[in-house]
């Protein structure tokens, strides 16, 4: 999995994330920029593993809940401030299906990107982001060690690109967009340490792990469609996001897969 994470690391250039909020002018023939909101559903498939709970890998169901919003600078229009909230639960159990792991989080991120127009139809952007998440993971049936805190930080490079083409009357819009942490710090146990030694005690030993590329090699992207309705823009697209770290002899990842289903409005 790191060796394709790395792959789609080289040959994605800037990384790309962020999602267009234009609207098209039929009459001039042209994109405008435009405010957006959305709100957005997804369900998938997710893969976890945390190895200060189980060595096993657990399988099973992911629900997010997102929430972005998107806005022009009034001065300089081609800078766009973002803004991105999203909830996850994650349910899933190993092969044995003997047990169960339940996992949570709330990830925040704030972004500044600068667009560009390629054509009519094509639009591009590409800047910066910074995020933070805070989350749990619980297994029912561990007795030592059931639960696990997860918290981290990171500074991400983003892009993004739009294209708009005419269907059936309508203008429809394809979004993609990617984002992969480039810097940032996190919160892990080391290998044998229990949370009484960490919170009881006070005893630190290197809790807080700085994490690049090469100990976290991490990616989210998602692939939408905006398909025009009578008083909204529904949007239907592709989430994948791959969390994983390797530190303090202990590995974590999150595979998940996820379609999403929303509304967007044009402010």
């Amino acid at each position: 999995m790191k060796n394709k994470l790395f792959s789609l690391l080289f040959f994605l250039p800037l990384s790309i994330l962020s999602t267009q909020a234009q609207r098209y002018d039929k009459e001039k023939a042209t994109i405008v920029p435009a405010d957006e909101k959305s709100w957005l559903i997804g369900i998938g498939s997710a893969n976890i593993l945390d190895s200060y709970i189980s060595p096993e890998n657990y399988h099973g169901t992911d629900i997010r809940f997102i929430s972005q919003s998107r806005h022009h600078q009034k001065k300089r229009p081609q800078w766009i401030t973002e803004m991105t909230h999203m909830g996850s639960f994650q349910t899933a159990k190993p092969r044995s299906e003997d047990s169960n792991n339940l996992a949570g989080a709330y990830t925040f991120c704030i972004s500044l990107k600068r667009q560009w127009k390629l054509s009519e139809q094509l639009y591009m952007e590409a800047g910066g982001e910074a995020g933070f998440s805070l989350g749990f993971l619980y297994n029912n049936r561990n007795g030592n060690n059931p639960a696990q805190l997860k918290s981290n930080m990171n500074i991400s490079p983003s892009a993004g690109t739009s294209y708009f083409f005419p269907l059936c009357r309508k203008t429809i819009k394809i979004n993609y967009e990617v984002s992969a942490p480039l810097l940032g710090l996190m919160f892990s146990p080391n290998y044998g340490q229990s949370y009484y030694e960490i919170f009881s005690r006070g005893n630190y030993d290197r809790n807080l792990v700085p994490v690049t590329p090469f100990n976290s090699p991490s990616l989210r992207h998602m692939l939408s469609v905006d398909v025009p309705l009578k008083w909204t823009i529904l949007r239907v697209g592709y989430l994948g996001d791959y969390q994983q770290a390797e530190v303090n002899h202990l590995k974590y990842h999150t595979y998940s897969h996820l379609l999403i289903i929303g509304f967007t409005i044009h402010r």
